[in-house]
């Protein structure tokens, strides 16, 4: 059996906590030159617009510093799309032309600040730093004054959720005791097979609850343990309850042969229970969901896919959010609270790893997991 040692339990969670940063400049002499002032920080590199937004795509990008003129897709181009996926991600221009035109463009798609070339790795420094102190105390605000709407929001949603069934089951029984049904009555037997259904649903609601609220009373730190991805993948998609209510969507798993990996186990599996559970509910009455596993020596990485309803462009950079779920036909009757895809990203991001959507509408969602690979030298065999 292995075990993390506190010492090394402690160092992992430290580098997790480190800001990961993206150099984006086609001059490899620029981007080693930033990477090296800033070695404080996790650091990526891309060569140009088109290959770093595919990598700003997998997530986990805290700040971006991207030069203005380069091949494929421009800093300004690579700014707009940035932001409309996720606006709080800080970026940072670099130019070496101090166009009046070209820095109102910037501001307006959001651009965080400017540094120009030559480069001052000193002011490099110091406007990373303080464009991520800018965006923690606008987070820290944001959340301060966002809690009371938070707690009125699900004290809402709860009550909504509930108020359906339970008036359903209400009327029936008090229909029932007025004598309104006749209980041999076929009518009445199908009102009572809806009843049923109501009720088990109530059910659903009460569990769920009950594991989000465990969700967030564990929300501290990771009890790391030896998992293989290849036995685990197979049990979550297996114990999803979507599958009852369609009946006519399969799944196909393309799983690698790989070693295990020093996962969460209970954290990990409820985030891809999030996934498969989604990719289920939001099938058609028919299709397949795809898992995949791909292993190289410095990641995993977990695909989802499914051929449902999809996600609307303007929808993608919200579902993440706490208590948004995806209403493509404006029912306003999507089952559970829109925190299970919150808490996935948390946990993921807690085990250094990613979660990324791309779907179009009618034609189905694909969600990329990437979890970075422990070695054996990160742990120690228990004495």
């Amino acid at each position: 059996m292995f075990q993390l040692t506190q010492r090394s339990g402690q160092l992992l969670m430290q580098e997790r906590e480190r800001k990961t940063l993206l150099i984006v400049d086609d001059e490899a002499v620029i981007r080693d030159l930033c990477k090296r002032a800033l070695r404080d920080y996790e650091v990526m590199e891309a060569e140009d617009g088109e290959q770093a937004f595919n990598l700003f795509l997998r997530g986990g990008i805290d700040v971006i510093l991207t030069d203005v003129m380069m091949p494929k897709l421009d800093g300004l181009e690579f700014l707009k799309k940035v932001k409309e996926r996720e606006p709080t991600v800080v970026v940072i221009m670099m130019t070496g032309f101090a166009d009046k035109e070209l820095i109102l463009k910037a501001l307006k798609a959001d651009a965080d600040d400017f540094i120009n070339k030559p480069i001052n790795l000193l002011q490099l420094k110091s406007a990373v730093d303080k464009a991520l102190e800018k965006k923690a105390l606008k987070e820290e605000i944001a959340s301060l004054k966002n809690l009371d709407r938070l707690k009125t929001n699900f004290l809402s949603l709860v009550s909504h959720k509930f108020r359906t069934p339970i008036t359903a089951i209400s009327l029936f029984l008090q229909n029932l005791a007025d004598g309104v049904y006749d209980p041999e009555d076929e009518v009445t037997r199908e009102n009572i097979g809806l009843i049923h259904e109501e009720a088990c649903y109530l059910g659903r609601l009460v569990s769920d609850l009950l594991t989000f609220s465990n969700v967030m009373d564990a929300r501290d730190g990771l009890n790391l343990e030896p998992c293989d991805l290849g036995l685990l993948i197979p049990k979550v998609v297996r114990a999803s309850r979507e599958w009852t209510d369609k009946p006519d969507v399969t799944s196909d798993l393309d799983l690698k042969p790989m070693p295990e990996i020093m996962l969460d186990r209970a954290k990990f599996s409820f985030s891809l229970q999030q996934v498969v559970d989604n990719a289920i509910k939001f099938s058609k009455d028919s299709g397949t969901v795809y898992v995949t596993l791909r292993c190289s020596q410095e990641s995993c990485e977990i695909v989802v896919e499914d051929e449902g309803v999809g996600i609307a462009k303007e929808q993608l950079p919200k579902v993440f959010e706490k208590f948004y779920q995806v209403d493509m036909n404006h029912t306003g009757q999507i089952r559970g609270f829109g925190l299970g895809l919150f808490y996935a990203r948390e946990f993921i991001r807690m085990h250094g790893g990613s979660i990324s959507i791309e779907s179009e509408p009618e034609t189905g969602t694909r969600v990329v997991i990437t979890i970075p690979t422990i070695t054996p030298a990160s742990v120690i065999p228990e004495a």
